[in-house]
């Protein structure tokens, strides 16, 4: 399609202003490590919510949201549970209060908290580097290859999808690489405003444009339904077959079992916190535990509205509008392109130069956060500790710059030859992120769990992760069956599968070695003070300090984890039911969110200054420094 010369200059005046905002910041970050990483961890968490918020509102994450809504409806709410985007509630309810209260700059590093330095602590060290390179390039190409199927539809200067990728690529890399985190974040709330305006717009346009009727003439029964049974049910025979065949195609098809097999995997995944990625370095640069714990419930405020907000705007016009030339594409229709699509045919000149600066935006900020989370685990990780530990600030810093331009030339390498932003979604989130589970789960909440234990988990579930799901493609009955019943392989043999083998390296490598030194979990158990099975630990620490107080907020949490998935949905839908004009039902779902928004005023947020007063009486805590 042909751009407005208007939409043309507000996109270039767009580039041109990010880059320099982000370059003109960069000298704050130029002092030392905690400046460039962590921001002097100086930082508010409204702001750091924002700037979490911004990467997360990534333009690939968003193609994927508006063809899902598109073929799923209203039940396509759920399939974000792939992430699972319920993490975050974790994060606000205690991890991110966990986390923070370790007063550190990496995943890492984290290790040399709860495992000591012993050799199984080193090697747990060395392979969490790893798997923080393997899943932050793993975010840059799929963020690489969502921009590139975006800007070939746009940009009229008739470059390959990857061609565009890489110039953006660099456009942006000019400034982070440069400024760290201070200069991401900054770029990121600007980002943030642009893009939420223009969504906002969008939706808008959305509402006056396309009336209750008309979408129920280009949509199956049942698709403005956000609830369901065993099966989807979506009858898309008479009206769009190529969608019918993509729902066969992704395996949902026995949509109750799929939901339910995404909660459980979700769970597990969510209780083992954050990959080692740029939502963990948000919260590591709070500047409480408290704030961290308040920047990720604000994340799933300020995230919510606008981006879904746009996504039901831009399916709804392409529903109503663009059925015709979908259904005349057949089978091969690639429903990833159904947001540019949406965008070039119902936005008018001068809104669509605008928004597509805040597209743009989405992923400049999504890859400023990926590529400014990878050179702490090289600089502070490896070369700080091994190499040379009393290197000048100002020479871990520029090493910094070279880490960086080193994720960036790996991640265009791998990006280069992908071709489906689907497919490096479903890389992630059902093999990666599963490898890391197990070990991540008994690092918090179990005590006999040691080093050897972490890095043996670590070692079963990446190797599984890469290579479980190849070969369950190359069982013939397994695949029959796949297909006979619409079943997902992805979630349905691959989480399990690669969940067992890393669950039983987590614990052949624990049991077949000593306990970590008692006063390094006794210590780790005095700081972050979690909750589960810690009995010995804590006999051993009250045994010092008979006034001590153990964790007992577990029930309040599991408690608040349940209210706040109920909020986290509500808010999801609250802006697809406006869209769609379905008032009554939007009505009910704001009850809905004021009901469990009061609730959690109780039951979380008035506790957080309780655990944080708690937290500073232990020496630890105060301290930061392991016994």
């Amino acid at each position: 399609m042909q751009l407005h010369s208007l939409d043309v200059a507000i996109i270039l005046a767009y580039l041109l202003s990010t880059v320099l905002i982000g370059y003109w910041v960069s000298h704050y970050a130029s002092g030392d490590m905690a400046a460039y990483f962590l921001g002097a961890n100086k930082m508010p968490w409204y702001v750091l919510g924002l700037s979490n918020a911004s990467g997360m509102f990534d333009i690939s994450g968003t193609m994927l949201l508006v063809y899902w809504m598109f073929v799923y409806g209203l039940k396509s709410v759920w399939i974000p549970w792939l992430w699972p985007t319920f993490n975050q509630v974790f994060l606000m309810v205690y991890l991110s209060a966990w986390l923070r209260r370790s007063k550190v700059m990496t995943g890492a590093e984290w290790i040399k908290t709860r495992f000591g330095t012993g050799r199984g602590a080193q090697l747990s060290h060395l392979i969490v580097v790893i798997y923080a390179f393997v899943s932050i390039v793993g975010f840059f190409t799929y963020g690489f290859k969502g921009i590139g199927k975006f800007a070939a539809t746009f940009l009229p200067w008739h470059m390959t999808p990857n061609q565009y990728a890489l110039i953006l690529i660099s456009l942006t890399a000019l400034y982070v690489i440069k400024g760290g985190m201070i200069s991401v974040v900054v770029t990121e709330v600007v980002q943030f405003c642009i893009l939420s305006v223009a969504s906002i717009a969008v939706g808008i346009i959305a509402i006056f444009r396309v009336a209750p009727e008309a979408l129920r003439k280009v949509t199956p029964q049942g698709w403005d339904n956000l609830f369901f049974g065993s099966h989807l049910n979506l009858d898309w025979s008479q009206l769009v077959p190529a969608a019918g065949a993509k729902i066969a195609q992704d395996g949902y098809g026995l949509f109750g079992f799929f939901i339910m097999m995404l909660f459980f995997k979700g769970v597990l995944i969510s209780a083992a916190g954050p990959a080692p990625n740029y939502d963990m370095q948000r919260v590591l640069s709070a500047r409480s535990p408290r704030e961290a714990s308040m920047m990720s419930a604000w994340v799933n405020v300020v995230l919510t509205f606008p981006r879904y907000f746009l996504t039901a705007g831009l399916t709804v016009l392409a529903a109503v509008f663009f059925s015709d030339s979908i259904r005349a594409m057949g089978t091969g229709m690639d429903f990833e392109l159904v947001l540019p699509y949406a965008l070039g045919r119902f936005v008018p000149v001068g809104l669509l130069g605008f928004l597509i600066s805040g597209l743009l935006a989405a992923f400049m900020a999504n890859f400023a956060a990926t590529v400014n989370a990878a050179p702490p685990y090289f600089v502070n990780d490896i070369y700080k500790r091994y190499i040379n530990p009393h290197a000048a600030p100002k020479t871990y810093v520029r090493l910094s710059y070279v880490s960086s331009f080193a994720v960036v030339v790996a991640g265009v390498l791998i990006g280069w030859n992908v071709t489906s932003v689907n497919a490096v979604v479903v890389w992630i989130v059902s093999g990666l992120w599963v490898g890391y589970t197990a070990s991540n789960i008994l690092k918090w909440y179990w005590w006999r769990f040691n080093g050897y234990g972490y890095f043996w988990g670590m070692v079963a579930g990446i190797a599984s992760a890469l290579t479980v799901p190849p070969a369950v493609g190359k069982i013939e009955f397994t695949q029959k069956l796949l297909v006979r019943y619409s079943i997902n392989s992805d979630v349905s043999i691959v989480f399990p599968v690669v969940l067992i083998l890393s669950l039983a390296g987590c614990l052949l490598g624990t049991m077949f070695s000593r306990p970590d030194d008692e006063e390094v979990l006794k210590d780790f158990y005095r700081r972050v003070r979690p909750w589960g099975f810690w009995g010995p630990v804590l006999r051993s620490v009250l045994a010092e300090d008979p006034d001590f107080q153990r964790n007992q907020d577990f029930p309040r949490d599991i408690f608040n984890i349940a209210v706040g998935i109920v909020w986290q949905v509500a808010l999801v839908a609250l802006p697809l039911y406006i869209v769609i004009r379905e008032f009554l039902r939007a009505g009910i779902t704001l009850l809905v969110i004021v009901m469990t928004s009061v609730i959690l005023k109780f039951t979380w947020y008035d506790h957080l200054r309780v655990r944080e007063l708690e937290s500073s009486t232990t020496p630890a805590s105060l301290t930061g420094v392991a016994k």
